[in-house]
């Protein structure tokens, strides 16, 4: 059996045949963002027009996440995004449980508000993408341990 050496050169020769053949090497292409989905149980409690508010009662816990646009994941700036949860100064239908922030120039977005305490067993967040330019999602993650101090949650916005 003949075996070729393992040099730079025959490596080198091996690429440039391989390149040569058309369809053979394929460049990387970007997959589609799929928009996110509203969850079950997201707009449970939900006020429409709350206000934009620097953070929430006296704070202590921060709620991030971010805003892209479906397709090619652009960042979303200036999106409004209202929250509301069950937290440590109120329940989450009480209207001063809820707030609203802009994204900035990143589609990224934080606000502060009180700890969040479980409600029907599980510690979680609501969220909620309410204007018009695209489709309305409602979120509702849950954290991992009640004693976490933050919480994400990300949308990928659909063109209304």
């Amino acid at each position: 059996m003949n075996s070729i050496p393992l040099t730079r050169r025959t490596v080198l020769a091996a690429g440039a045949m391989v390149s040569a053949v058309p369809g053979l090497l394929v460049p990387a292409s970007a997959q589609s963002l799929a928009p996110t989905r509203s969850m079950r149980g997201g707009s449970n409690n939900y006020l429409p027009g709350a206000p934009i508010v620097d953070r929430i009662g006296g704070g202590g816990f921060w709620m991030t996440g971010t805003v892209r646009r479906a397709g090619d994941g652009a960042p979303l700036a200036g999106q409004r995004i209202q929250i509301w949860a069950h937290t440590t100064e109120g329940h989450e239908r009480d209207p001063h449980s809820h707030g609203a922030t802009l994204t900035d120039a990143n589609g990224e977005f934080r606000l502060e508000m009180p700890q969040i305490v479980p409600a029907f067993g599980q510690p979680h967040g609501h969220l909620a993408y309410d204007d018009d330019a695209f489709e309305t999602v409602f979120l509702r993650p849950v954290m991992a341990s009640s004693s976490d101090t933050s919480l994400s949650a990300h949308f990928v916005l659909q063109p209304a």
